[in-house]
This record gives structure tokens, sequence and C-alpha cells, in this order.
């Protein structure tokens, strides 16, 4: 078991069955797809997406009901001009459950714009995570991008419950990327590919002079969030830490992907958690929060007062 083992014994006990990693939403937007396109084909593309993603087993490892990942995967297609082949944004969120309370914690909140494939109502979706790319790349691509962010987001998941916890998952992810469709507009599975792609946020993720952005996840979650309940003060000072973890790593890597994706969704946690803090963690809450998380630095600025 990788998360709360509170849980364990009334799980064992009660005869829970175990089950798949994840708790998935999966929505295809298809409005923008010309009206001589048959709109069954996407509520089939969505149902089978739907199943790819949550009925694969993705761990060797056994998740009670209660421990499974809520996510979800909103895929919005726009036709192009060659026939069944389509681009999308997949916009990926996850959170993770808080310890004492129903309150989940957002984890990953990203938009990826470079989804290139080909779908034909009632295809198989089909993935081997040793044989990534099939003989046709659009139409292997579209798993090959699910089944990466599966992979994430059971790695960012496991790296906040335990120190390194999601290694495993990084490395399969990473092994997509290296082994990832190729052909005509595809994209963001390299490097040159842009600066916030697939490829640069698993790189900085494995890259071995980054490894301080897992301490930040782990200290955020485990050593932060939940304890916030049983001790709240000591609690705010371990996401202080992780804010100053980050700081040190963005001063020594300027503009690196995964600092800016870990602020991704988290502003309104981020100032509930500050907003009753004494003045002077306040302030160097605020402070670092504008000049990290420069998106939101008006808000910060307005609310951390």
């Amino acid at each position: 078991m990788r998360r709360f083992n509170l849980f364990l014994l009334f799980f064992l006990f009660t005869g829970a069955s175990f089950a798949q990693e994840l708790n998935a939403r999966v929505t295809v937007i298809s409005n923008r797809v010309g009206n001589n396109v048959n709109q069954n084909v996407f509520r089939t593309l969505q149902t089978a997406l739907y199943n790819f993603v949550n009925t694969r087993k993705w761990t060797n490892d056994n998740f009670l009901p209660n421990e499974k990942i809520e996510c979800s995967f909103l895929l919005n297609l726009e036709s192009t001009s060659d026939l069944n082949v389509y681009n999308a944004s997949l916009t990926i969120q996850a959170a993770r459950p808080v310890y004492n309370t129903t309150y989940l914690s957002p984890i990953i909140n990203f938009k990826d714009d470079n989804v290139a494939f080909k779908y034909v109502e009632f295809q198989q979706f089909e993935f081997n995570e040793n044989r990534v790319s099939g003989t046709d790349a659009l139409v292997s691509n579209l798993t090959a991008v699910f089944a990466y962010y599966v992979n994430m987001i059971l790695a960012f998941d496991y790296d906040s419950f335990s120190p390194r916890g999601g290694d495993l998952y990084f490395q399969k992810a990473q092994n997509i990327v290296n082994n990832a469709p190729d052909g005509r507009n595809i994209s963001g599975w390299k490097a040159f590919d842009g600066v916030r792609n697939r490829y640069w946020l698993v790189e900085n993720m494995l890259n071995s002079r980054y490894t301080i952005m897992h301490d930040v996840y782990y200290n955020y979650y485990r050593s932060g969030m939940d304890r916030l309940y049983d001790d709240e003060v000591n609690a705010r000072g371990e996401v202080l830490n992780a804010l100053n973890l980050i700081n040190n790593f963005n001063t020594d890597n300027p503009n690196k992907m995964i600092s800016q994706f870990f602020f991704q969704g988290k502003s309104d946690e981020l100032i509930r958690i500050f907003s009753k803090a004494p003045q002077q963690d306040k302030a160097r809450a605020s402070e670092l929060l504008q000049r990290l998380d420069i998106t939101n630095a008006t808000k910060y600025k307005d609310q951390l007062k």
C-alpha cells in the first residue's frame, strides 16, 4: 500500500476488493469539428479512452477503492484536412487527498496543446510500454500521450507520499518519450518541440541536478498538507520551506518547466494556507509566490497583505 495505513485494517476486515489505480473522468469535446462528422464517433472515442485509462492495470501495487487517484482528461478536438485525423488539446488534472480531511489538493493541472492523432470508430486501443509506437504513428500517438500522462500522475502522486516514490513511473514516462511515435504533425516528444512539453517535464524530474524538486513534492504534501489538521503551525512552516526550496531551485535553474508546473492550480490553496499565518510568514510567502508564480502575482499581492 502506498497510502495511509490507518485505512488498511478496516478495508481488509470488511473484505473490500482491490481496484485499478485511477478514478478518471474522460471528456471529449468535438464542437470545433465539422458538422459532416458523425458525433457518435466522438462518444465512442470518449468511452474507449475512459476504458483505456480506468481498466488497465498501470502498476504492480494493489490499490484499495479509497486509494484510487482522482483525475480527469479533457480532450478538445478540431478537425484537419486529413480523413479521421484530429488535432487536439488535452487538459490533465489530478488531485491528492489530504490526510484527515475530505479535501483534495491539486497535484497536476496542465494543458497540452500538441495532440495529433488518427481515430476510426471502434478502433481498438492497444498499448505496449516496450513497443510504444505502432505501424501507424498517428494511431499510436493518442494512446502514447494518455499513457504518458497516466504515468506522470502516478509518479507525482507516489512522490508526494514517500521520498522518490515516483521514480519508477517517471522512468516509464521517459521510456514512452524515448520511443514515442514520430511523424508529420506529431510534436511534444522532442527537446526541440518547445520548452514546455512532455519531453521537458519528465526530463526535469529525472535530471540528477534537479533532485530538489522531489523533496519539494514530498515536503509540501506529506510534511505540510497532511499535517495541517493536527498541527497547523508546523505544517504551514513545512509548506513555506517547500516554497523556499523552489526559490533556491529557480535561482540556480531559471525558467525550468517543473518550477512553473508545480504552481498550476494551487493559487487558491496557497492563499488559504497563508491567510491566517503570522504577518512575518505571510509576508515571506507573498514575496516568494509573487516571484515564483508570476501568473497569479497580483492575486497573492492583494490577498496576502
